[in-house]
């Protein structure tokens, strides 16, 4: 088994910054991609940011040029720096950990926008 643990969100006003970070532990080999997926009140959730285990990563169209994803294989965890936040930014983003077939997600944690 896997577990993510997310932390960094909180209540930004628009046009500010904030730092996601996710740390996994358990039953981890290399190999894994590590993301984070975002879910507004009443929306699907949907993807923000993807990295891949050779470092390659892509971004939802809503988020490119204003988000960046990084992970640090050392310590098994992955970050998302935020900037130029929107109010439409609001939702729980939750951290992803895909290992072979299986995929893991975190508790989620709020990010509201919001003057």
């Amino acid at each position: 088994q896997v577990q993510l643990v997310e932390s960094g969100g909180g209540l930004v006003q628009p046009g500010g910054s904030l730092r996601l970070s996710c740390a996994a532990s358990g039953s981890i080999v290399s190999g894994y991609a590590m993301g984070w997926y975002r879910q507004a009140p009443g929306k699907q959730r949907e993807v923000v940011a993807i990295i891949a285990a050779g470092g390659s990563s892509n971004y939802g169209g809503a988020v490119k040029g204003r988000f960046t994803i990084s992970k640090d294989n050392a310590k098994n965890s992955v970050y998302l720096q935020m900037n130029s936040l929107k109010p439409e930014d609001t939702a729980v983003y939750y951290c992803y950990l895909q290992q072979w077939s299986t995929g893991y997600w975190g508790q989620g944690t709020q990010v509201t926008v919001s003057s």
